[in-house]
């Protein structure tokens, strides 16, 4: 009996997605919508804009699926078309142009576990402190993710966003003193 590898189940779906198959393409949605979705919220200010960004999302990839080639990982192509699916939603949904800055963080190990910044402990959990990042203006939020949980250089951000690098360190910085002070309130009512 053969067995299949990850690699050749997920080369199979996306092929027969390629055929037209529709129950292939809703497998591929219900194994990856929920780390999609994830994605989704930190560039989102709430739910439903976060599930409006991945049924965006979805359809992109979709439409490119032919463009992917197999030869790195089909999850980190899907990371990619869903954050510049976020970052076109956010810069075709601004009323107006932002600024961007951020500071040091570590974040997001486990859902329960204590949260440090700026080398103090707080008794938050990932939902707590994600729904902090949500809580920052747009621009700061963009950059504080890029940065911190794409891993981005301000450089490649400065391209994305077209802005500068300055900006791009500016507004890292200034979330990251906008996300202190929010940790700050929230600590002082627990």
């Amino acid at each position: 009996m053969h067995r299949l590898t990850q690699h050749d189940l997920c080369k199979e779906v996306i092929e027969d997605c390629l055929k037209g198959k529709k129950r292939a393409f809703r497998k591929l949605y219900h194994r990856y919508s929920g780390l999609m979705l994830g994605i989704c919220m930190r560039y989102a200010r709430n739910q439903s804009e976060a599930e409006d960004i991945l049924q965006e999302g979805f359809i992109k990839i979709y439409q490119n699926l032919k463009g992917f080639r197999f030869q790195g990982s089909f999850e980190g192509w899907m990371k990619r078309i869903m954050v510049n699916t976020a970052l076109n939603y956010n810069r075709n949904n601004l009323k107006h142009h932002f600024h961007l800055e951020i500071n040091e963080v570590e974040v997001f190990s486990s859902p329960n576990e204590t949260v440090t910044i700026n080398k103090h402990e707080y008794p938050f959990d990932t939902e707590d402190l994600m729904k902090m990042i949500q809580a920052l203006p747009t621009g700061y939020r963009t950059v504080f993710n890029l940065y911190i949980f794409e891993g981005y250089s301000h450089k490649e951000i400065a391209e994305m966003l077209q802005i500068s690098e300055n900006t791009s360190k500016s507004q890292l910085s200034k979330a990251r003193k906008n996300l202190q002070n929010i940790i700050n309130k929230a600590t002082d009512k627990k």
